[in-house]
């Protein structure tokens, strides 16, 4: 079954724990969740107003017309 979850961060978080920083991921992309893998760094470039999908390491812009609730 796929899904589609809207992710509009585009950087992770930083925590610190005991005085070390560690790194949350909120693009979504990681490979370790819940850390920060670097990914985030493929979602440089992307525009706001434009929807995408990632799938086995390859990116494909989705054209909307409509978006229904349901």
């Amino acid at each position: 079954m796929a899904r589609v979850i809207i992710k509009k961060d585009k950087s992770p978080v930083e925590i610190k724990v005991g005085g070390e920083s560690v790194w949350i991921c909120r693009c979504g992309l990681t490979d370790n969740p819940p850390y920060c893998s670097g990914k985030h760094k493929q979602t440089r470039d992307e525009k706001d107003d434009e929807l995408y999908i990632y799938e086995n390491g390859k990116r494909y812009k989705v054209k909307l017309e409509k978006i229904e609730e349901g």
